[in-house]
C-alpha cells in the first residue's frame, strides 16, 4: 500500500478542491497543448506506449523507465501576439518510481496601459506560469498509475493569482493486442490567492478517456479520445443562437431536431485521430475535433476548423515534431517539439568512439 500513497493522496486532496467548468473559469492555459504530437492528434488525452516524452505532459500514468533522462522542449506560436513554451525532464528512481519535472510559460505580449479617462500612461505584460511535478509507476499486468501536481502563477499588470491543481490518471496496456486505454481526471484544484480578494473562480476541470491501438499488419495506429465526460450538453448556445433561421410567417426559431441535437452533442465529446508510420523513424498524424469545428465554423463558408495534422521524426533518440491546429481563418497555431534521451545519446556516442578506435587500430595493424 505504501507504494501507491502519492496518487491516492493527490486524488483525495484534489477531489475536495475539484471545480466544475459549467461556465467561465480561471487558469485556461492549463488546457493548452504542450506537445506537437498531442496537438496534431486532436488536442486531448493520448494513450500510447512509446518513448516520446511529450505524451506524458498530459498523461502522468505513462511516466516510466522508457523516458528516463528524456528532455523535451515545446514552442507554440499561438494567436496574434501570444506564444507559449514548455520544458520537461524525466528521471526514474529505483523503488520510488519515475518522475517528470516540467515548466510552462504563456506570454500574451505587451499591452497599452491607460487611466480611467483613456490617457495612455505606459504599458504592461501578461503571462501565466506553471511548475509541475509528475509521478508514474507500473503496477504489473499492463496497469500503470500516475499523478501530477501543478503550482500556478498568473500575472496581468497589477493583478495576480496563485493556485494549485492536480491530475490523476490510470492506464491499461495490452501488449499482445497493442491496445492502450487511459482515464484522466484533469485540473482538480483551486485558487489559493484569487485575482480579486474573496472571488475564487473555477478551474478547467475535465474527465477524459482515451483509446489507442496499432494494427498488426499495417503501419497505422488509431486514437480515440473522449472528453468532458462529466457533462452532456456541450453547446454554448440554445434557442437564442443568432445563426438559427426563423420561420418567415410565425417568426419562430427553427431549431435542429432532437435527433440532430443528440448526435451533435455525442460527437462533440469525441476526437478521432490517425497516426501513419511508413518507416520506423517517421510518423504522420491527422485528427478531427468535432466540438472545435462546431464552435469555430462559419456557416456561410466551409472551413477546416477542428482539423489538425503534423509529423514526427525520430532518429537515434532525437525526436522533432511539428503540427498545426485549425480554429478559424487566420487562427492556425504552429506547434514545434524537440526531445532527446540524454542517456541513450551518451551510449551512442560511446559506441561510436569505440567503433572509431577499433577502425583506427585495424588501420594501424595493416600499416
Amino acid at each position: 500500500m505504501k507504494k501507491y500513497w502519492l496518487p491516492i493522496l493527490l486524488l483525495l486532496f484534489s477531489t475536495g478542491l475539484m471545480a466544475q467548468s459549467n461556465g467561465n473559469y480561471v487558469y485556461n492555459f492549463l488546457s493548452l497543448n504542450y506537445s506537437s504530437r498531442i496537438a496534431g492528434l486532436g488536442s486531448n488525452l493520448i494513450s500510447v506506449h512509446d518513448e516520446d516524452p511529450s505524451i506524458i505532459t498530459t498523461n502522468p500514468s505513462l511516466i516510466s523507465d522508457r523516458h528516463h533522462t528524456s528532455l523535451m522542449m515545446n514552442f507554440t506560436n499561438y494567436f496574434k501576439g501570444s506564444n507559449y513554451i514548455s520544458a520537461l525532464y524525466s528521471h526514474s528512481f529505483e523503488k520510488v518510481g519515475s518522475f517528470a519535472f516540467e515548466m510552462r510559460y504563456v506570454g500574451y505580449g505587451r499591452f497599452t496601459e491607460t487611466d480611467v479617462t483613456g490617457q495612455e500612461i505606459g504599458s504592461f505584460r501578461a503571462g501565466d506560469l506553471a511548475a509541475i511535478v509528475g509521478w508514474g509507476r507500473e503496477l504489473g499486468k499492463g496497469f500503470s498509475v500516475g499523478a501530477s501536481l501543478k503550482m500556478i502563477y498568473c500575472g496581468y499588470a497589477d493583478y495576480n493569482s496563485f493556485g494549485i491543481a492536480a491530475d490523476v490518471a490510470g492506464t491499461y496496456y495490452n501488449e499482445k493486442k497493442r491496445l492502450s486505454v487511459s482515464l484522466l481526471f484533469k485540473n482538480m484544484g483551486s485558487e489559493l490567492k484569487p485575482f480579486t480578494p474573496g472571488n475564487f473562480e473555477k478551474l478547467p476541470f475535465d474527465i477524459q478517456l482515451a483509446f489507442s491501438q496499432r494494427f498488426a499488419h499495417i503501419p497505422v495506429r488509431y486514437h480515440i479520445s473522449l472528453h468532458s465526460l462529466y457533462k452532456w450538453n456541450m453547446a454554448y448556445t440554445g434557442t437564442d443562437n443568432p445563426l438559427y433561421s426563423k420561420d418567415a410567417i410565425t417568426g419562430e426559431v427553427q431549431t435542429p431536431s432532437k435527433a440532430a441535437t443528440f448526435f451533435d452533442n455525442l460527437f462533440r465529446h469525441v476526437v478521432v485521430g490517425i497516426e501513419i508510420i511508413p518507416v520506423k523513424y517517421l510518423s504522420l498524424y491527422f485528427a478531427y475535433n468535432h466540438n472545435i469545428h462546431q464552435e469555430m465554423k462559419i456557416p456561410q463558408k466551409r472551413s477546416f476548423a477542428g482539423f489538425s495534422y503534423g509529423f514526427m521524426i525520430n532518429i537515434r533518440s532525437i525526436q522533432v515534431g511539428f503540427s498545426r491546429n485549425h480554429y478559424a481563418v487566420g487562427a492556425v497555431p504552429n506547434n514545434l517539439t524537440f526531445s532527446m534521451n540524454i542517456e541513450e545519446l551518451s551510449k551512442l556516442s560511446k559506441e561510436n568512439k569505440e567503433k572509431k578506435l577499433i577502425r583506427q587500430n585495424q588501420k594501424n595493424e595493416k600499416d
